[in-house]
């Protein structure tokens, strides 16, 4: 419980003011007697004079005094303060001053109203403290979700085959260089067949064939050679390694050399150890085609 002195001078410091002699007083009373009851007085008072609570006639000097702390109070924005932790400090305060009401009937009537006044204020702290967070929220503007429009999922891009995009190559380009392929020896013990078809501009082309000899990978791989008019024929540019899968019909190979072909005048396949040589012996040429620019 808060000290009867100490009590005192809090209340006369909120309604009257108090003196300098009375000000130090207080000060040293409240560093020995903390509680959260005494740092609610004047919030008392200003939600008092906020709330327009009068219980009976105030004298001038008080209502001032009142209108004072209330302004200071709203103006330091501890209202929020008081919806947070008010309700505790003011459950205490409205206690004791309800406690020290009773003990002090015989007080003169200034004082005793004083008292009712401040227990009615403290009250209105409790209130506060429980209604606080529902007025809160009634003055926010609603929150308003929008739901983004949908968005169709965009159909997934196909890439074009190779034999969509031989075509295409044949259609829309013009200067291409073009051949057919043909056996090395007897036709009947290698029946090759097909062409090829290689764009300068973009140094890329398509190889076609058909009959040629499915391949093992880890044995042999089939490796396309360019044999190029600037170029000597013992080095031919290396065109890349490529399988034949096991099955029969068509088989489309896309081909991108290394270095940039000039003027090609003829291509050709030969069967060489995985992943290809860098000098071919041609010894086993299975496939050739003479080109000639269209």
């Amino acid at each position: 419980m808060t000290p009867d002195r100490l009590m005192d001078l809090l209340v006369k410091r909120a309604s009257e003011g108090v003196t300098a002699q009375e000000q130090a007083e207080i000060d040293r009373l409240s560093a020995s007697h903390k509680s959260a009851g005494l740092e609610s007085f004047e919030r008392a008072a200003a939600a008092l004079t906020l709330a327009g609570i009068d219980e009976e006639p105030m004298p001038a000097n008080v209502r001032a005094r009142l209108d004072k702390t209330a302004a200071e109070f709203v103006a330091s924005g501890e209202l929020a303060k008081v919806g947070r932790d008010g309700a505790s400090g003011a459950s205490s305060l409205s206690d004791e001053l309800a406690v020290r009401r009773e003990r002090k009937q015989e007080r003169t009537p200034f004082r005793a109203s004083r008292l009712a006044w401040f227990a009615a204020a403290a009250s209105l702290l409790i209130a506060i403290a429980g209604w606080w967070p529902r007025l809160r929220d009634g003055l926010q503007p609603p929150q308003v979700v929008e739901t983004p429009p949908k968005v169709e999922d965009p159909a997934p891009k196909v890439e074009p085959t190779l034999a969509e995009q031989r075509e295409l190559l044949l259609a829309s380009t013009q200067g291409l260089v073009q051949g057919n392929w043909a056996p090395p020896g007897d036709p009947a013990t290698n029946p090759v067949a097909g062409d090829i078809v290689w764009d300068p501009k973009t140094q890329q082309g398509y190889v076609r064939f058909t009959g040629l000899k499915s391949n093992d990978p880890t044995q042999y791989q089939y490796q396309l050679w360019i044999f190029d008019a600037e170029q000597d024929e013992r080095y031919p540019i290396d065109g890349g390694v490529f399988d034949i899968p096991t099955r029969e019909g068509e088989v489309i190979v896309k081909f991108d050399p290394a270095i940039g072909v000039k003027s090609p005048v003829m291509f050709a396949v030969t069967a060489e150890k995985p992943g290809g040589v860098v000098v071919s012996s041609r010894e086993q040429i299975v496939a050739l085609a003479k080109v000639a620019a269209g």
